[in-house]
């Protein structure tokens, strides 16, 4: 990994810009760990105290996140993405999912009429590796598989605005997509209707199609919420 060397003043403002830029590209992913200390203070040219300033920025934007004695993790790629990720921790499952719905069910009926040949390649790719990581039943791998199906989705639309939102959207989304996932694992929700309508380039159908996958997942989760208060109502066995 190679970063710029900063210059001149703001050299805080700089290291910020540097490290969102690595962030955003990819270099260290969400989740990930960045480099110590010392490495990024060698590899930028400046001093540990201007790293540390900086850090101590990216942290409070959300998109760091400093573990005592463990490192310093990726915890969004910008700071509408860390906000986001802060009010998604303290909302239900249920309202995450409504926002999804609002977001995928138009990116759907949009791409239908948008799609490029290499979009559709995208999202068939997506798809097959979703499907293959459910019937495996690998939770992790079927998150960011499921997370990536829609991504593809939503870029087809070919709306930058969209597109950016739902890019920082979908680090919350992941803790939304896993809960899900345990909510429903016994459940078959496909999402190859919602290819296929895409494919075909209908975009009513592909809303129709998005919105029935949504409002199955809205239902098992309300009804295992259903469940877990009927379990807590009832008195332990004396």
């Amino acid at each position: 990994m190679t970063l710029r060397t900063a210059r001149r003043s703001s050299l805080v403002e700089q290291v910020i810009d540097q490290l969102k830029g690595e962030i955003v590209a990819g270099t260290w992913p969400i989740g990930g760990r960045i480099p110590p200390e010392p490495v990024l203070s060698e590899s930028l040219g400046v001093g540990r105290n201007t790293v540390r300033e900086a850090v101590r920025a990216l942290t409070h934007a959300g998109i760091l996140e400093s573990l005592q004695g463990d490192g310093t993790y990726v915890r969004a790629t910008s700071e509408m993405s860390g906000a986001m990720r802060r009010r998604l921790e303290r909302a239900e499952l249920v309202e995450t999912l409504e926002i999804r719905r609002g977001l995928e069910v138009e990116a759907a009926r949009l791409a239908a009429v948008r799609r490029t040949p290499s979009d559709l390649t995208a999202i068939e790719a997506a798809l097959v590796l979703r499907d293959a990581a459910w019937a495996a039943r690998e939770h992790p791998e079927f998150v960011e598989a499921d997370l990536a199906f829609h991504t593809a989705v939503v870029e087809a639309t070919h709306n930058g605005m969209l597109i950016e939102l739902y890019r920082d959207f979908s680090a919350a989304l992941r803790a939304s997509i896993g809960a899900a996932g345990a909510v429903v694992e016994h459940a078959d929700i496909p999402h190859g209707p919602i290819a296929a309508a895409i494919a075909a380039g209908d975009g009513q159908a592909a809303a129709t199609a998005a919105r029935r996958c949504l409002d199955q997942i809205m239902d098992e989760a309300d009804d295992h919420n259903t469940d877990d208060e009927v379990e807590r109502s009832v008195p332990d066995a004396p």
